[in-house]
Order: structure tokens, then sequence, then C-alpha cells
């Protein structure tokens, strides 16, 4: 789900001009023209950022900061460039930053990229006081091969080398991030994320190490980088491959020497960071075509975690998958129900999901939304795609085998999925090659 965005601005251009920055930044965006309609979507949405004009007659209000923090949003203040005294007075109120409302919208979206990974820090913190670290690797599923992501995750965690985590879009590689950062002894600190989609690519490298006043046009002042905003704790790299080569180099500076330079300085800098890097690319494909320096590849493959779509996972996995989202989902749709009727759950572990999680999480949602007000989400509840994909026989109401043909489908779709390798087969089943092979001869199966 994309972090949310309350925008909170006087003038309807500024509403729909940098409304419309954010949405193409991957934010989900809500504007409202008034202080008192603010409060209120944010009592209703519980954004993730309130970005909110700080010269509106009410915005100066005392608490009113204060109140939008405790509904768990990072508060961005936007003030008139040459009002520094109210910019000064949001920042005493508690304001995580203030922009001016009339710089370019690419320093407004980088800034609350940077609130939208505070929240997320912050409810990440609270989750794990709370004792939900466990919880989260078991909702990765209970196959064998689940369990052994899950121990590998565990393991890397503890250490401090780099870690590259692949596999599809979708397929939760923010998270298993987020988990190797909570699970290390870097816990404490801030896990700070880059979404490279998220900025112009001439400005990924400014993001990242910050910049010296004066380095560009726009550069008024120095800024901090995430990766000085993660020192001590976690970098996490989205998109590496959408990482410019410049910046793909300093990268590499940092894993080797931690260290250092802002955009525009003539110094280097020390920092302890700990990089946790992401792609959905075809490594080799990404080498040939310049998307990725070998150098780098060479450093973060050390420690390398492939995650599988959901289509290769178990139906087990998918359950446990199912029910960990539903539960995050659950609070944000005031009136949906708790339960799930056998019949939904069977037609949403059965689905091939070829989004993953995205797509799992939206469809999820849609049912909620939908079941508001009944005892328990339904078949009829579930979006059309998924009711039409039953309505055709592909998959019906729940049916009991034997546990004996269950495994036998189940292993035969894993040899038609790897094309009939026992090897890769075994490995994804999280068995012997030769207890594989006793298998296929016990079930009689090509």
């Amino acid at each position: 789900m994309p972090d949310t965005v309350l925008l909170i601005d006087r003038e309807e251009a500024m509403r729909r001009t940098l409304g419309d920055a954010l949405e193409r930044a991957g934010f989900e965006v809500h504007r409202e023209a008034a202080v008192a309609g603010g409060v209120d979507a944010a009592v209703r949405l519980g954004p993730d950022v309130v970005l909110v004009d700080i010269g509106l007659p009410e915005a100066a209000a005392p608490g009113l900061i204060a109140d939008l923090q405790s509904r768990g949003a990072a508060v961005v203040a936007l003030a008139a460039a040459r009002d520094l005294e109210t910019a000064f007075r949001a920042v005493q109120l508690g304001a995580e930053s203030v922009v001016a409302r009339d710089a370019d919208t690419s320093h407004i979206v980088a800034a609350a990229a940077r609130a939208a990974e505070k929240t997320r820090l912050v409810r990440q913190v609270s989750h794990l006081r709370g004792g939900g670290a466990p919880g989260d690797l078991d909702a990765l599923g209970s196959s064998p091969v689940m369990r052994q992501l899950a121990d590998r995750i565990t393991r890397v965690a503890a250490g401090r080398a780099p870690v590259l985590l692949t596999g599809a879009s979708g397929t939760g590689k923010g998270r298993v991030a987020g988990l190797i950062h909570a699970l290390g002894p870097r816990a404490a600190a801030p896990f700070v994320a880059l979404r490279s989609a998220a900025y112009p690519p001439a400005m990924v490298r400014a993001a990242l190490f910050g910049y010296e006043r004066g380095a560009f046009a726009e550069a008024r002042e120095r800024r901090l980088g995430l990766i000085e905003l993660a020192d001590r704790g976690t970098l996490y790299v989205d998109e590496l491959c959408e990482v410019p080569p410049d910046a793909q180099a300093a990268l590499l500076q940092v894993i080797d020497g931690s260290r250092f330079r802002r955009v525009g300085g003539t110094r280097d800098l020390g920092v302890d960071v700990r990089i946790v890097a992401a792609t959905d690319r075809d490594l080799v494909a990404a080498l040939q075509h310049g998307r990725l320096r070998e150098d780098l590849l060479y450093r973060l493959s050390v420690t390398a975690i492939a995650l599988p779509p959901l289509v290769e996972r178990a139906p087990e996995d998918r359950l446990a998958l199912i029910g960990r989202i539903a539960a995050e989902l659950r609070p944000r749709v005031p009136g949906s129900p708790g339960a799930w009727s056998a019949e939904a759950l069977d037609r949403l572990t059965g689905a091939p999901w070829p989004g993953n999680v995205r797509e799992l999480r939206n469809a999820l949602e849609r049912a909620l939304l939908s079941a508001r007000g009944a005892a328990e989400v339904g078949l009829e509840h579930l979006p059309g795609e998924l009711r039409a994909r039953g309505a055709a026989g592909e998959r019906r109401a729940f049916q009991p085998l034997p546990l004996a043909e269950l495994e036998r489908h189940h292993i035969e779709r894993a040899l038609r999925h790897f094309r009939g390798n026992r090897t890769r087969t075994a490995r994804a089943l999280g068995i012997s090659r030769a207890t594989l092979i006793n298998k296929i001869r016990s079930y009689g199966l090509n």
C-alpha cells in the first residue's frame, strides 16, 4: 500500500500541482483547502504525512501539529519563503520540517518522502515493542521453503555485511529489509529507505548523499542526505538498477570505506551504515545494459536473499500472508469484519497473483471495504475478477483431499513449474533430491 499524504493548502493551483507531483512519486494524496477539513480528513484517513500550509490562520494554533502527530502522521509545514518567524514557530510546535511553498516540487516531494520514512520507523519501533517481529517472521509461512527463508533472514540480520534482495515486483522485499533491520543489532537506530522512483535521476545522488549550499541552482542551503540520516542504522536502497552510475559508485565507497562526500562538497565524511539493496531486474541483463555496476553487484551479492513469487508459495504460506495483511488493513477500514468465510479464503489462496503481495493487498482491501457491516468477508465481497474465476470453474468451494493426494498434486505442479528440473524442484520444496526422486517413483510421476 502506498504512503498516504494529506495536503492542506489554501490555493487550488498549489493543491493540484503539488498533489499531482506527489501522486507521480507513488503517494496516495488527499487534498483539503482548510484546516478544519484537514483535521477531519486526518481523523478519517490516518495519513502517514500531513503537508500543511502554515500560513493558514488556524494552522499556527497551539496543539494543531501535536494533534495531527498524535494520529500517527509526520507533519511538514509549508511556509512562505521569507516568513522565517512563522517557519521557526512551526518547528517549535513540533513540525518534522519546514519547506518553502514556492520551492521546486521535487524538494517538497523529497521532504514528504523523508517524513513518510520516519512515520514508518516510528510505527515499526512501536510494533517491535509490542513483540511483533516474531509474528512477522511467522507470517512468511510454515512450509519448509519459507521456514528456511525465515531462518536465513534471522541469520543475515545478525551480521553487518550488505545484503541484496531479489525477486519479482511486489514480493515483499521492502518488508524483508525492515525485518533484517528490526531483528539485528541496529534495531534502535534509524531505518531509512531510498525510493529511487520518487526522484528525478539527476537528483538521486543529492537525495542519497546530501548537498552543500550552492552545489546547484536550487541548493540554497546545506541538506543532509539519506545516508547521513541512516547513520548507525540501515539504508534500504529500493530499485537498485534505477540508481544512476555515479551514485552507485559512491555507494560502493560507503560499503568499502564507510566514507562519502556530499554533492558540491570538498571533503569525505565518515558514516556507519548497513546497506540493504533490492531489485526486481534480471541481474545479467542489468550488467549487460549498464544499469548495474559489476563491482557493486559483487559486494552486495555476498549476502543475497531471493524472494519467491506468490505463485510458487504453498497454500499454507499464502494463508499466513493473507492473515497478516488482513490484520494490518482492518483498522484502516472501520466496520469491516474480522472473520473470513472458507469459500473466500479458498478462492484467495488458489489465485495465481501475478502482481504478488501488492496485488493481494489491493484485493483484500477492496474485499474489506465491500464487507463493511457484514458478519464475515464472503465470496460475494471479493473483487469481480476473483468471483469470475470461480464462475468459470477454475476453483470451487473447498473439497477435502487425502494428504497423499495433496502432496502428489503439489509435487507435480512444482515439477511442471521447473520444467522437470529435479534439483531446483527439490530445493523449492525443501527436501533432498533423493527424497524427491523416491516420491516421484512412489506417485508414478514423470
